[in-house]
C-alpha cells in the first residue's frame, strides 16, 4: 500500500511540473504588455522599457519561469499588478467564497443524485426510472449561468426568500453566509448532478446483472440486504471517479456563477485579473486550481485501493 501511495505522489508531482510550465507558457502568449497597462498606452517606449525590466519580462523564459516556480514552491506567487498586494494573499483572501460554494455544490450533488440514481437503478424501466431519466436530462440540458438566473427570477425577485447576490461575509453569521451561497450552490451543482445520477443508475444496474447478485437473491437475501452488502460497494469505483472529476469542475465552473451572483470568490478574482491583465494573479489563479484538480485525482486514486484491494497490486 505505502508504494501505491509513493507512486501516486510521484505521479502528482510530475503533473504538477508539466501544469505549471502549461498554464506559464500559455499566459505567456496571451496579447498585452503588462507594462503598457500599469502606465498607460501614452508612456513613453522609454519608461515602458525600465518597467519591464523591472518586472523581469525581458528576461529569457526559461529564466522567468525557474523564478516565478522557485517563488511557487516558497508560496511566493509573486504581486498583483491590479492591487499591488501578493498573489497569495489574495488567493487566500477569496477561498472563504469559493470553497464553501464547492463544498456546498459537492453535497446537494452527491445528496441528491446518488440516492436518486439508485432508486432508478431498482426501479429499471418503471415510472421512478423514467422520471430519474427526465430530471438528469433536464440537468444536463440547462447551463448553470441560465440556472442561476432562472433561481434568481424564482426564489429572489418573485417569492423574496433570498437575496439576488452578493455575499455579507462569515462575520455576519453562518446560516446567513450559507444562505447567500445556496443558491449559486444548487445552479452550480445542476449538471454535475445529472450526470452523476446518470452513472449511479448505470453503476448499479451493471452490478445487479452480476451472477454473485443473482447468487445471493437465490439464497433468499432481501433486496436491501443484496443492495448495501452486495452491490453498492462494488459499484462505487465509476462513482467516485465522476465524483473526484465533478470536484474540480465545481471549483473551475464557479468562475462564471460568482459573476451571475456577485460573489467575492476566485471566479471573480480570475475574471478581473484577465480584464487588467493582471498576470501574475491569472497564473496563480490557474495554478492553485489545476493543483487542486491534480490533487483531488490523486486522492481518488488512493481511494480506488481501498474500495478494491486488487488495485494497489498493479
Amino acid at each position: 500500500m505505502r508504494r501505491f501511495i509513493l507512486r501516486r505522489v510521484a505521479a502528482l508531482a510530475a503533473t504538477l511540473f508539466f501544469v505549471s510550465i502549461l498554464v506559464f507558457v500559455v499566459i505567456r502568449v496571451l496579447p498585452g504588455d503588462p507594462a503598457l497597462i500599469i502606465m498607460g498606452t501614452e508612456a513613453s517606449p522609454e519608461a515602458a522599457a525600465r518597467l519591464r525590466e523591472a518586472m523581469g519580462l525581458n528576461r529569457p523564459l526559461p529564466v522567468q519561469y525557474a523564478e516565478w516556480i522557485g517563488g511557487a514552491l516558497r508560496g511566493d506567487l509573486g504581486r498583483s499588478i491590479q492591487y499591488d498586494v501578493p498573489v497569495g494573499a489574495l488567493i487566500l483572501s477569496r477561498l472563504p467564497v469559493t470553497f464553501p460554494l464547492t463544498l456546498m455544490a459537492a453535497l446537494v450533488m452527491t445528496l441528491t443524485a446518488i440516492p436518486l440514481g439508485i432508486f432508478a437503478a431498482t426501479r429499471h424501466r418503471r415510472w421512478g426510472d423514467y422520471l430519474t431519466m427526465i430530471l438528469s436530462q433536464l440537468g444536463i440540458a440547462v447551463p448553470a449561468f441560465w440556472a442561476g438566473l432562472l433561481l434568481i427570477l424564482l426564489f429572489s425577485v418573485r417569492l423574496g426568500w433570498v437575496q439576488a447576490g452578493g455575499f455579507d461575509g462569515w462575520g455576519q453569521g453562518v446560516l446567513p453566509a450559507l444562505k447567500s451561497l445556496l443558491l449559486p450552490a444548487i445552479a452550480l451543482g445542476l449538471f454535475q448532478f445529472a450526470v452523476l445520477a446518470r452513472t449511479t443508475r448505470s453503476a448499479i444496474l451493471e452490478v445487479l446483472r452480476e451472477e454473485y447478485v443473482k447468487t445471493a437473491r437465490a439464497k433468499g437475501l432481501g433486496e436491501p440486504a443484496v443492495l448495501v452488502k452486495h452491490t453498492f460497494r462494488n459499484a462505487m469505483i465509476p462513482v467516485v471517479t465522476v465524483v473526484g472529476i465533478q470536484l474540480g469542475q465545481l471549483m473551475a465552473g464557479s468562475i462564471i456563477l460568482e459573476s451571475v451572483f456577485y460573489l467575492p470568490g476566485l471566479g471573480r478574482l480570475a475574471l478581473g485579473a484577465i480584464s487588467a491583465r493582471d498576470l501574475p494573479v491569472v497564473q496563480g489563479v490557474v495554478l492553485f486550481v489545476a493543483s487542486m484538480i491534480v490533487m483531488i485525482n490523486v486522492a481518488v486514486d488512493i481511494l480506488y485501493a481501498f474500495l478494491d484491494p486488487r488495485i494497489r497490486y498493479e
